[in-house]
């Protein structure tokens, strides 16, 4: 009876002008020779209508794809094996459903899914003949929405209500789902049948005139907003003030006369130069205050020593397990304040475990200043030449130089002198000078580095990088001699200056 086909599933094929129908049978009709699908795809995509209905007049061919629920397999006259019925033309034009007589032999059942205790499919031996047809002829379904092959047999992915979805063995109280149910479980009625218009939703929006809205409420109320393109947020370093009480003053000192050449520190401060004649009667006024020139020569000599001690490398050069790496300097002296200034440079070197090799050429008569710190320095482990000859072939790790000075300029007409610059400008090591002169007076050294004392001198290009160290003159001796001064300093004794 047409009735015992209601329930499966079939895929009705209505030519190239209406195209392929698959669903679940909800009716036929043998008066009007009508069959009705529920829930039915067309061509692979769902239709908007719960139901559709068919003329025999307009099917071209029907196919069986699921039966469910066991009863009677009957073969069709066509004799193609494992196809309950098939609709075809009849002569007056309309479709009427064909069956054969029962054979003798005892139906078989179809296993329902409710029976299956295991994930293992049981296939009755017409279930194979029908399901070697279906393999044929629903090779189309398998980009379908909604069918999907498991075990070797179709099956919607919308389960139907009278069927039970096969539980694993072994499981606590059979209740868990199969890890296929769990993945391709969800109801087909939640699956949209378009795709989204990702360009016509991103159309509806307007960005430039949200933006400008955001803008326009935070004029009005004087808020900031983090998502403003126009605004940067304040960045600050790790040395900076975030809140600042009152505006930062970067000129602090300011010298009498109008400044030659201009420095400024790593942190903006300005640091004028002064005239050799300023900075003289601001260490002569200094001395006269206490600060004399053996503690001048001692501070000048500490920070000279810990510049050059961070030049040679510092912790990394220094070590008790690199001795094998031990640093070589030569010191060259003239017999004057500044090669004072560089013994005492020396002397620092050498009790931090530095080759010092001192050069110093030989006068009848030294200074006071030069002879005690001579005495000082005998007491190291350093090295004292008079001669060019005794200087090493080998290129030194650093050359500190203090030949030059500003009163005895005759002493660069010496041939010792001469001969201490060439072997300087060929040992082809970096070179330090500690209180060069002033532009005018020409050094017979280039130097890399230059280490001013107090405030710095108008150097040349010649001083390379300059240095300025703290040699402890009081604030008011700066304002004694006209200079309203404010310690560029902060935690240092030596900073780095850089040319305006």
């Amino acid at each position: 009876m047409a009735t015992d086909w209601l329930g499966s599933i079939v895929s009705i094929n209505c030519g190239e002008s209406l195209g392929v129908y698959q669903g679940r049978v909800s009716a036929v009709d043998q008066v009007s020779q009508t069959i009705s699908l529920t829930r039915p795809f067309h061509n692979g995509v769902k239709c908007l209508v719960p139901e559709v209905t068919f003329r025999a007049g307009d099917i071209t061919e029907l196919k069986i794809l699921e039966i469910p629920g066991p009863g009677d397999l009957q073969q069709t006259e066509t004799g193609i094996p494992g196809v309950g019925c098939q609709v075809g033309p009849s002569q007056n034009g309309t479709g009427k459903v064909l069956k054969k007589p029962v054979s003798s032999s005892a139906p078989q059942n179809i296993p329902r899914r409710t029976d299956m205790k295991n994930q293992d499919v049981i296939i009755s031996p017409q279930q194979q003949c029908s399901k070697s047809y279906m393999d044929r002829h629903v090779e189309t379904l398998t980009q379908s929405k909604g069918f999907r092959r498991r075990h070797n047999s179709w099956s919607s992915s919308s389960r139907h209500p009278n069927q039970v979805t096969p539980k694993k063995s072994g499981l606590k109280n059979g209740q868990m789902k199969s890890k296929d149910d769990e993945c391709f479980g969800d109801d087909i009625d939640e699956i949209p049948d378009t795709d989204f218009d990702f360009e016509g939703n991103l159309a509806l929006f307007d960005k430039a005139a949200v933006f400008e809205e955001i803008e326009t409420y935070e004029r009005r109320s004087g808020t900031r907003s983090r998502g403003t393109p126009s605004e940067k947020p304040a960045r600050y370093r790790h040395d900076e003030n975030i809140l600042e009480s009152e505006p930062i003053v970067y000129r602090r000192i300011v010298v009498p006369q109008n400044a030659n050449k201009e420095f400024c520190t790593d942190s903006g401060l300005v640091v004028p130069s002064v005239s050799y004649e300023l900075h003289k009667k601001l260490l002569s006024v200094a001395e006269k205050h206490g600060l004399t020139l053996e503690r001048r020569l001692e501070m000048t000599g500490v920070c000279a020593s810990q510049m050059a001690l961070s030049l040679l490398g510092g912790p990394n050069r220094l070590n008790p397990k690199n001795v094998h790496q031990r640093p070589t300097v030569a010191l060259l002296c003239g017999p004057h304040v500044k090669g004072a200034q560089g013994i005492s440079c020396g002397r620092h070197l050498s009790n931090h475990d530095v080759h010092v090799i001192l050069f110093l050429p030989n006068f009848v008569k030294m200074l006071e200043s030069i002879t005690n710190e001579l005495n000082l320095f005998s007491k190291t482990q350093g090295q004292q030449v008079s001669s060019v000859r005794d200087l090493p072939d080998t290129p030194v790790d650093l050359v500190i130089n203090c030949l030059d000075c500003h009163e005895n300029a005759f002493l660069r007409d010496q041939p010792w002198y001469k001969a201490v610059v060439d072997w300087a400008n060929q040992n082809r090591a970096p070179v330090l000078s500690i209180d060069p002169p002033i532009n005018e007076m020409e050094q017979g050294i280039d130097a890399k580095w230059s280490l001013a004392l107090g405030l710095p001198l108008p150097l040349g290009e010649r001083a390379g990088r300059v240095y300025l160290c703290d040699i402890g003159i009081p604030q008011k001796v700066f304002q004694e001699v006209g200079i309203n001064y404010h310690s560029p300093f902060g935690c240092k004794f030596v900073i780095p200056l850089h040319s305006t």
